[in-house]
């Protein structure tokens, strides 16, 4: 497949190669229409009651929500989403090649290799956590790369701790009860072209997130898919909005009173689409467990203490499940 997802090369692609094509039983076959049930929170409102109650009820329900004027700006956005676009551009050979590189990785559609079958996708990924010091690592072009991203995670980071903690007014823990836990560990772009046949592709793979949360943007160009009830449900794209999701460590933290979805990336097969995820996450060393506030002996603690880098290492042998990796 040929690389550049904003570059003609792709375009030129009729058909869905045979490595590409998912066996029948994991295809996403005929997709599924938006769903508008999906909350989406106003953070342009007053930030009271109401407003923790839709962030609980939303994460308990799907592990998902949408929100609008969060306080990121539209210029910082626009920017960044234009820097990755730019980047995706690039000659692989040359400014995309990382390899020889520590601090970060770009992955073209081919890197992905599951029995012969690629991603429809280009990935770029890198650590954020200490900022000033991982951005000095990242990609040197385009010129203005790390000034813009770094200035991107910086905002997504103030309104991630925003998130959190309205959380924890949520349930019960104490404003700030997060703090020591989160940063924004990685960032994860990734870069979709149109596909001839979006029924026989997957730009991700079904999974859940390790995170705490995740927050994303994926710009004006749905793609994203939230298991509900044993069903695949569309998740619309609002512009300059961010999808926020429950990752498997703020499961553990809240003692199963939030829950981690599983969700994918499906394609389409008219225009190409950007997404940016943010994961705020532990530091590598952190031990997760239930907080003590949320453990009683009439609802004991559900989950085992486990240092967030071996629920990592063990979440790739196990699969991403909170509870079933925890009873591995």
């Amino acid at each position: 497949m040929p690389a550049g997802i904003y570059g003609s090369s792709w375009y030129n692609v009729q058909e869905v190669p045979s490595n590409y094509a998912f066996p029948e039983e994991d295809r996403p076959g005929q997709l599924p229409p938006v769903c508008h049930t999906l909350p989406i929170i106003d953070f342009g409102k007053a930030i009271d009651a109401d407003l923790v109650n839709q962030i609980i009820k939303a994460s308990q329900e799907y592990g998902f929500f949408q929100v609008i004027n969060h306080g990121v700006s539209d210029d910082i956005i626009r920017d960044t989403a234009d820097i990755f676009k730019e980047f995706f551009e690039l000659p692989v050979k040359t400014s995309r090649n990382s390899r020889g590189r520590s601090n970060w990785a770009y992955a073209s559609s081919t890197s992905f290799n599951r029995d012969g079958i690629h991603l429809w996708r280009e990935n770029i990924k890198h650590p954020c956590h200490p900022l000033k010091e991982c951005m000095q690592q990242w990609p040197e072009n385009p010129a203005r790369y790390r000034e813009v991203v770094s200035t991107y995670l910086t905002e997504v980071r103030k309104f991630g701790n925003t998130i959190l903690n309205l959380i924890c007014k949520g349930i019960g823990l104490e404003v700030g009860y997060f703090d020591r836990f989160s940063e924004i560990g990685l960032l994860n772009v990734n870069s979709y072209p149109p596909c001839p046949d979006p029924s026989l592709t997957l730009g991700i793979l079904r999974h859940h997130d390790p995170s705490l949360i995740t927050i994303l943007y994926q710009g004006n160009v749905p793609g994203l898919q939230v298991m509900k009830d044993e069903k695949w449900i569309a998740v619309g794209a609002m512009p300059n909005a961010f999808v926020v999701n429950i990752g498997n460590q703020l499961e553990i933290f809240s003692n199963g009173l939030l829950k981690s979805a599983e969700h994918r990336a499906v394609t389409n097969s008219s225009e190409a689409r950007l997404s940016i995820a943010a994961l705020i996450s532990p530091s590598p060393d952190c031990i997760v467990e239930p907080a003590q506030a949320l453990v009683t002996e009439l609802n004991p603690a559900r989950y085992k203490p486990t240092m967030y880098k071996e629920f990592v290492h063990c979440s790739r042998a196990f699969g991403d499940d909170t509870e079933a990796m925890q009873r591995a």
